[in-house]
C-alpha cells in the first residue's frame, strides 16, 4: 500500500509541475510571419500538426505561419514529413537552447491517394495512444482514413467516456490522463472529433454494440455507420495500409 501511495503522489506532483511551467517570450525571429503558434511544452507532433493545419487552413497561399516548439529530437523530422506530404514549404528553421522555430508557408494542399484502414478493439488509456496517433498522422498527411471500432472499444462513443489504465494501476487513471494530456495527447473523444474534422471515416461493429450493452442514444455522434466484418473487410482489401491493434 505504501508503494502505491508513493506512485500516486509522484504522478500528482509531476502533473502539477507540468501545468505550472511558464515559458519566456521568444525573441524576434529572422522572418516576419502572418500568424504565430506557440506549442512549447507539448511533445506530441500530431498535436502540433493538427493545430498548425487548422491555422494554415484559414490563411492565404504565400502567407507564413511561425510555429514555435520546445527542443525535442523528433520535432524537425516529423514536421518535415508532414509538410512534405501536405506541400507546405518550410522556409527556415531556427534553433537555440530553449526552443525551435519553424516558418511554414501556406500552399494549396497536395492530394494524397493513400488509403488507410485501422481496426481498434481495446479502449485502454495507453493502448489507444498508438492507433489514434497513427490515424491522426495519416489524416494530417491527407490520406483517406477508415477506422473500425469493435469489442469494448465501442464504449468510446458514449458520452462521458474516459479511458482507464488496466489492472492494479486503474485507480491512478486520473493522474495518468492528466500527464498524458499535458504532453499533447488529447482525450480519445477529442481525437475522434479531430479525425472527423480531417475527413476520417469511423465505423462501429454491430455485434459489439449488443454484446457490450452500449447505449446508442448516448453517443457523441449520431451518424456513425454501424456495420460488421464483411463491410469493413471490403474497405481493408482496398486499403494501401492496414493496421489491426488490440
Amino acid at each position: 500500500m505504501k508503494k502505491i501511495l508513493s506512485i500516486a503522489l509522484f504522478l500528482c506532483l509531476i502533473g502539477c509541475a507540468t501545468k505550472n511551467v511558464v515559458y519566456k517570450p521568444v525573441l524576434e525571429g529572422t522572418r516576419s510571419a502572418n500568424l504565430t503558434l506557440d506549442v512549447r511544452g507539448k511533445t506530441i507532433t500530431t498535436y502540433m500538426a493538427y493545430h498548425a493545419e487548422k491555422r494554415l487552413s484559414s490563411m492565404k497561399n504565400g502567407e507564413i505561419l511561425e510555429l514555435v516548439t520546445g527542443n525535442y529530437e523528433a520535432f524537425e523530422s516529423d514536421l518535415r514529413a508532414w509538410t512534405r506530404k501536405r506541400g507546405y514549404p518550410i522556409l527556415e528553421v531556427e534553433k537555440n537552447s530553449e526552443y525551435e522555430r519553424y516558418y511554414i508557408e501556406k500552399a494549396t494542399p497536395k492530394k494524397n491517394p493513400t488509403k488507410v484502414a485501422m481496426i481498434i478493439s481495446d479502449p485502454g488509456l495507453t493502448t489507444l495512444l498508438s492507433p489514434l496517433g497513427f490515424s491522426l498522422a495519416a489524416a494530417l498527411e491527407g490520406a483517406e482514413v477508415h477506422i473500425y471500432f469493435q469489442g469494448p472499444a465501442v464504449k468510446m462513443f458514449e458520452q462521458g467516456f474516459k479511458a482507464q489504465l488496466s489492472g492494479w494501476s486503474r485507480p491512478f487513471s486520473m493522474f495518468a490522463r492528466d500527464e498524458i494530456e499535458a504532453t499533447g495527447h488529447s482525450p480519445p473523444q477529442e481525437k475522434l472529433r479531430q479525425l472527423r474534422s480531417l475527413g476520417a471515416k469511423l465505423y462501429i461493429c454491430a455485434p459489439s454494440l449488443d454484446y457490450f450493452g452500449t447505449d446508442r442514444s448516448n453517443f457523441i455522434f449520431e451518424d456513425i455507420p454501424v456495420v460488421a466484418y464483411l463491410t469493413f473487410m471490403e474497405i481493408v482489401s482496398e486499403a494501401d495500409v492496414q493496421f489491426f491493434l488490440q
